[in-house]
């Protein structure tokens, strides 16, 4: 099976017992840390998936990193070890996410742009894709990538809205090669 298969349902499961519960908001918090931990601790990752240490010894020291978080989410990355399916812990936690916000009528995407967007500027850009995109709200990262000449360019899943000055060009000239033919 493969791991997007098994990520999905291990978030729908969560998902599942944050809405039984009213907490999907706080679970959201908190799997946000724990990617951002896993993440960021190549020595955590490293220790969760080797196979000399015991499952216990794995349990017990998530214990102790992730204190603060709810027993639910806790449970959830013991299940992860006993299951040995922690290396899809930032696949699952994306899925979950993905469905919280799906269910609350929220798309997330990142916009990249030459320079750092104001927050006005981006809040404009959320407003006029949530409309366009009929979500109540939509959550933009934005990336600056110095490549781009002027303009914005919209990244939502698995579609992009280009609308920088390099691919108005690229569409002018696909244009002009249409008519020359």
């Amino acid at each position: 099976m493969s791991e997007a298969v098994v990520a999905k349902r291990y978030a729908d499961a969560l998902f599942q017992l944050g809405i039984e519960k009213s907490l999907l908001n706080q679970f959201v918090e908190e799997l946000t840390v724990v990617k951002q931990v896993l993440q960021e601790n190549s020595e955590l990752n490293a220790f969760l998936l080797h196979p000399r240490v015991t499952n216990d010894n794995k349990k017990q020291f998530l214990g102790e990193v992730f204190k603060g978080v709810s027993i639910d989410v806790l449970n959830t990355l013991k299940l992860l070890v006993e299951r040995h399916r922690t290396d899809i812990a930032s696949e699952i936690i994306d899925q979950f996410i993905e469905l919280v916000n799906d269910a609350g009528g929220v798309a997330q995407g990142k916009v990249y742009s030459v320079r750092k967007l104001s927050d006005a500027e981006k809040a404009e850009l959320e407003n006029s894709f949530a409309k366009r995109l009929n979500k109540n709200m939509i959550k933009l990262e934005n990336v600056v990538d110095p490549s781009i000449v002027g303009g914005v360019k919209i990244r939502m899943g698995n579609t992009i809205y280009d609308g920088t000055i390099s691919g108005k060009l690229r569409r002018i000239e696909q244009n002009i090669k249409l008519a020359n033919i």
